[in-house]
């Protein structure tokens, strides 16, 4: 159980804080519900307590989970290219990644983004799955590793500074 004041992860909304834990009547059933407003829009979700755990509701990772991100991050490994699969499967596998309570698998697509984007410019919609990919694992890391969110994504940037060009940082620069 969490308690207020606490920070926790919604999978795809990112880290937001309990701001209280409130008893209220839906359909006619008394239900206890975390009300946690998310940190980077300012949205406040209800999550009933006893459903938090199966929509995904976390705490916020530490720094040891932070630091297992990063290598996660910079370990090329795993890549096997996106050849053969169309974008509409990527799409949906990507999605369904960014929704996962396991922030790995969102770390997952963004590095995989990353590493498309080497090879071929990315289209609209992979450049926002990258966008909402940075945002989720930046915000998360900034957390964990008690640094600003900007500090975080620096550092993630500076993981595939291979594959951003000197353009494509200057433009990031200037959002």
């Amino acid at each position: 159980m969490f308690s207020v004041g606490e920070l926790v992860v919604y999978p795809a909304q990112g880290v937001g804080r309990v701001e209280k834990i409130e008893e209220q009547d839906l359909n006619g059933a008394k239900t206890n519900l975390y009300i946690v407003r998310i940190l980077s829009n300012n949205v406040t979700l209800m999550v009933p307590v006893d459903n938090a755990d199966s929509v995904g509701l976390r705490p916020v990772s530490g720094k040891k989970q932070g630091q297992k991100i990063l290598n996660f991050l910079s370990d090329r490994s795993d890549f096997t290219g996106y050849s053969g699969q169309n974008w509409n499967r990527r799409y949906r596998e990507y999605s369904e990644k960014l929704k996962s309570k396991d922030i790995i698998d969102v770390a997952y697509v963004l590095k995989e983004l990353f590493l498309i984007s080497r090879d071929k410019e990315l289209s609209f919609g992979e450049r926002r799955l990258l966008e909402q990919a940075m945002g989720l694992v930046s915000m998360e890391l900034a957390y964990a590793l008690k640094m600003d969110q900007s500090q975080a994504k620096s550092k993630v940037e500076g993981l595939f500074s291979d594959i951003l060009t000197p353009e494509v940082l200057e433009e990031k620069n200037q959002e």
